[in-house]
């Protein structure tokens, strides 16, 4: 099949290739993706590869779901040296770049998790493995329904070339360092180390290890550093998505759903991490509420709660450390300040 498409702008880069904002005759504004030949890649090579991703775009397109970016078809460029799967556009954007400005508000993780994971079940009922979800993979559309873009090109067998591109590493499972392969439980376990991602925003998360360097030692879930005002119930459930052992993990999105939609609604608060502060607000009843921990020093640290109110009125100083206090301890104590009151 070939195509007139008048390729624009380019919005986005990966592995495959390139992404452009193009005009389609029949669907006007798409998204595509062109696979080009590599320079050192074969006629022959290039022959058999391209006739592998013009089945798998076909076979893409089978995977119709409002929270799945929908395939609408896969052709060969006029030159043969490329191809274009052509796709929705969602002009919303990815989330890496909420990733890159957060942390986001719990209630926004909830809407996340629960588009993402709808996606991921009629992908999984299609018999397709994602393999490759992260932020930068999480697209929005207009009505700001979340959708799984970038599905099905990779394979087992790419993985580890794969690998290369910015941050995918991150997110692959224990079991698949280990040479298992992918599954499933292998998508969930992304999902997990995605919306991890979402809740904390990169800066919190640049403070650990790259986590490549600590997933293949096992043991990551446990180790993971969470921001203080993340309920115990959210942890738990991060952690099951991302257990080492893929028997213990969350078996199924179905299993997750049921996980999500039984997750506590706690105080919403609006979070925002710099290199020595971190700062949460929030509304309540008239007043705002703001809570700073600031670091000190590399070891001291200080934190105060303050509710001012938004029209005339005194401000009120809720809690406060007493005097400067190790980061653990002050982690500890805005932990029980921020929780949510019975």
């Amino acid at each position: 099949m070939k195509t007139n498409l008048a390729l624009g702008a380019r919005i986005g880069a990966g592995y495959f290739g390139a992404v452009h904002l193009a005009t389609d005759p029949v669907h006007d504004q798409v998204a595509v993706k062109v696979i080009r030949q590599d320079p050192q890649e074969t006629a022959a090579a290039w022959t058999s590869r391209k006739a592998n991703l013009l089945a798998e775009g076909q076979r893409l397109r089978q995977a119709e779901h409002e929270n799945v970016v929908r395939v609408h078809y896969i052709a060969e460029a006029d030159t043969d040296d490329a191809i274009f799967l052509v796709m929705e556009y969602c002009t919303g954007g990815s989330l890496q770049t909420d990733y890159e400005t957060g942390p986001l508000l719990l209630d926004e993780i909830r809407k996340i998790a629960t588009d993402v994971t709808l996606g991921l079940r009629a992908l999984h009922a299609r018999g397709f493995l994602h393999r490759d979800i992260k932020p930068g993979n999480l697209l929005k559309d207009a009505r700001g329904a979340i959708k799984l873009g970038d599905f099905g090109l990779v394979t087992d067998n790419l993985i580890w070339g794969y690998g290369s591109q910015q941050g995918y590493l991150d997110h692959v499972a224990f079991e698949v360092w280990r040479g298992d392969g992918t599954s499933v439980r292998s998508d969930i376990w992304a999902l997990g180390m995605s919306l991890y991602r979402l809740i904390h925003g990169e800066r919190w998360c640049e403070k650990s290890p790259a986590p490549r360097d600590l997933i293949r030692q096992g043991g990551f879930a446990r180790s993971l550093a969470w921001l203080p005002h993340v309920p115990n119930e959210w942890r738990r459930l991060l952690r099951a998505m991302m257990h080492d052992d893929p028997q213990s993990r969350v078996q199924s999105t179905d299993a997750l759903l049921a996980a999500i939609a039984k997750l506590p609604s706690p105080p919403n608060w609006k979070c925002k991490v710099s290199a020595n502060r971190i700062q949460w607000r929030r509304q309540s009843k008239g007043r705002r509420i703001t809570v700073t921990l600031n670091q000190l020093s590399a070891r001291k640290f200080e934190w105060l709660a303050v509710s001012k109110s938004i029209g005339k009125g005194r401000s009120r100083t809720l809690g406060r450390s007493n005097g400067q206090i190790s980061k653990s301890q002050a982690l500890r104590e805005l932990e029980a300040f921020l929780a949510p009151r019975s």
